[in-house]
């Protein structure tokens, strides 16, 4: 496990407070919608994520923030409820939703259908870790403020020292520019939603052949 990791993110991530505009997962929960034990089992979640890791992985990627059916359930970067309780998906994980069926995401499903034979090649991360929403619209979504995104730039540079990848890789513009911000030097990849599915694939498919990366399965 990236024990290491772990200390950064349950320091600095964990405590951070929700704000009207701003959920933070590993810390907090709405009564109508998480379980009572909810903040608990995300960071638990996060855990299973990190001990899937022997050693640092050659490849970074950042995407933009937690989306409503994905990380804001589970604590795992762009990874939904349905993915962490299938057999089969790579990281184990709890249903933290009060929903009966498990919350599926597209994104989710297109970033894993893409990455998964490379796991645990690449470690994924969110420039904003707090569920960024409109008041009052707890599972709406709206575009990280720069001065938000800024805010948690520390972090970002800390685990870029700490896992010393390969290659950075920006998912999206906005995580490529809080890279850029970050000082590191990154390759952008477009982002799988709003109709980039072919894109992401075919750019993340060039990187990993650029690297040398063989598929695990």
């Amino acid at each position: 496990m990236l024990s290491n990791v772990w200390s950064l993110l349950e320091s600095e991530v964990v405590p951070a407070p929700s704000t009207d505009e701003a959920f933070n997962p590993y810390r907090d929960r709405h009564d109508d919608l998480d379980c009572a034990d909810a903040p608990a089992r995300r960071q638990e979640n996060l855990r299973a994520f990190l001990s899937c890791y022997d050693t640092a992985p050659p490849l970074f990627l950042l995407l933009e923030a937690p989306g409503p059916w994905g990380c804001r359930f589970t604590g795992v970067p762009i990874t939904s409820e349905a993915q962490l309780l299938d057999p089969d998906f790579p990281i184990d994980g709890q249903k933290t939703s009060q929903n009966d069926d498990p919350h599926t995401e597209y994104s989710a499903s297109i970033f894993w259908r893409v990455l998964r034979p490379y796991f645990p090649s690449f470690f994924v991360w969110n420039s904003l870790p707090l569920h960024p929403h409109a008041p009052d619209e707890p599972l709406s979504i709206r575009t990280p403020r720069r001065t938000e995104v800024r805010e948690w730039k520390p972090l970002l540079r800390a685990l870029l020292d700490t896992l010393q990848p390969d290659r950075i890789i920006g998912v999206g513009r906005k995580a490529e520019r809080a890279l850029t911000e970050a000082g590191a030097d990154p390759t952008y990849v477009r982002h799988p939603s709003q109709g980039g599915a072919k894109k992401f694939e075919r750019g993340m498919n060039e990187l990993t052949d650029a690297v040398g990366l063989t598929p695990s399965a």
